[in-house]
C-alpha cells in the first residue's frame, strides 16, 4: 500500500450483528457492561442494537433498556439498526440516545425476500420513507446492501444492480452505504474492483465494507478495499455473528484481527489494541465458549527483541 499511512474508521456491531445470532439469550446486565466497554476502546461508532420485532429477533429484545442504559462517552456515536417505518417509530422514542441509523436490505431478490418477506423493490420504497423522516429528524443515515457480492441462493450479482440500489438509498438522505459480504463470497481481484467502481457510482459518498470471514478471506477481502481507496469497515469482537440465512453463514471479520493488521500496516485506527482485546475476553466469559479470533487467541504481535 502506497503512500503516508491511511487513517481508517470502523464501526464495531458485535452488540448487534454479534450478539442477534447467539442461541442463549445474553443476560441484559452483561450487553450493557460489554457495550461500556467498547465504547472505552477508542472506537468510534458503535452498533448498539436494533429496532426489530422482539418475536423475530428475541435476543435484542431488550434494545430499548440497553439503548437507556449504557454510558457512551460523547465522541462515540451510537448506531442502531431499523428495518422499517414501525422501527423507526419505536427508536424514535430513545431519540436522544443514539445519533445513526442503519437501514438494510439484500441486493438479491431470493435473499432478500428469505431475509426480511419482501422484494427488493418493497424494502427500497419502505426504506427511502425511512432514511428521509430519520435524516429529518437530524439523524445520519447508512444503507446496507447485503448480498453485495454474491449470492448463495442466485450466485453472481451484478455490481451494477448493486449501485443502482445504492444511489437511490443516497437519494433519499443516506450519508453512507455499507456493502455487505453476507456469506463470505467476495474474493480480493473481485473487491478491489468493485470499491473503484462503486466511487465512481457514488462520488461523494462514504464507501463502508463489511465482510464477513465464513471461509477465511475477510482480512485479505480488506486489503484488497483499502487499496482500491476504501477507508471504512464493519467488524466484530470476538468475531460473533453471522447471517440467519443461510444456516453456516458464520462470523464477521474478527474488530481485533482488523485492528491488528492495519497497525501492523501503519494505518492509524484510534483505537487501544489491548482495550479490545479485553472487551473480546469479556465478551468469551460471557458467552462461555471459545471464540475464532486469531488476535485473541494468539495476542498481540510483540517486536521487541526476547533474549
Amino acid at each position: 500500500m502506497a503512500g503516508e499511512p491511511q487513517q481508517v474508521r470502523i464501526r464495531e456491531v458485535g452488540p448487534r450483528d454479534g450478539f442477534q445470532n447467539e442461541p442463549e439469550v445474553i443476560a441484559t446486565d452483561d450487553k450493557v457492561a460489554l457495550v461500556d466497554r467498547l465504547a472505552r476502546t477508542g472506537v468510534q461508532r458503535l452498533e448498539v442494537t436494533s429496532f426489530v420485532r422482539a418475536d423475530v429477533i428475541p435476543q435484542l429484545a431488550d434494545g430499548p433498556e440497553v439503548l437507556e442504559r449504557i454510558d457512551v462517552p460523547d465522541d462515540v456515536a451510537v448506531t442502531v439498526l431499523i428495518p422499517n417505518e414501525r422501527g423507526l417509530d419505536n427508536a424514535l422514542a430513545h431519540r436522544s440516545r443514539f445519533q445513526e441509523v442503519n437501514c438494510f436490505l439484500s441486493a438479491s431478490e431470493t435473499h432478500n425476500r428469505k431475509n426480511v418477506n419482501r422484494t427488493v423493490e418493497e424494502s427500497l420504497a419502505g426504506l427511502e420513507t425511512v432514511i428521509g423522516r430519520a435524516v429529518g429528524e437530524g439523524l445520519r443515515a447508512e444503507g446496507v446492501i447485503s448480498t453485495s457480492f454474491g449470492c448463495p441462493y442466485e450466485g453472481h450479482v451484478d455490481p451494477a444492480r448493486v449501485f443502482e440500489i445504492a444511489q437511490r438509498l443516497v437519494a433519499a438522505g443516506a450519508q453512507e452505504i455499507a456493502f455487505g459480504d453476507t456469506t463470505g463470497m467476495a474474493n480480493p481481484r473481485q473487491v478491489a474492483q468493485f470499491f473503484r467502481d462503486a466511487a465512481q457510482a457514488l462520488p461523494g459518498i462514504e464507501l463502508t465494507a463489511h465482510f464477513h470471514n465464513t471461509r477465511g478471506q475477510g482480512l485479505a477481502n480488506v486489503v484488497a478495499a483499502l487499496d482500491a481507496g476504501c477507508t471504512s469497515f464493519e467488524s466484530s469482537f470476538g468475531e460473533l455473528g453471522g447471517c440467519p440465512v443461510p444456516a453456516g453463514a458464520t462470523g464477521n471479520i474478527a474488530t481485533e484481527d482488523l485492528v491488528s493488521m492495519l497497525h501492523e500496516m501503519g494505518c492509524e485506527t484510534g483505537i487501544d489494541l489491548e482495550a479490545l482485546l479485553d472487551a473480546a475476553r469479556a465478551v468469551r466469559d460471557v458467552l462461555g465458549r471459545p471464540l475464532g479470533s486469531h488476535t485473541l487467541v494468539a495476542g498481540p504481535i510483540d517486536w521487541h527483541a526476547r533474549a
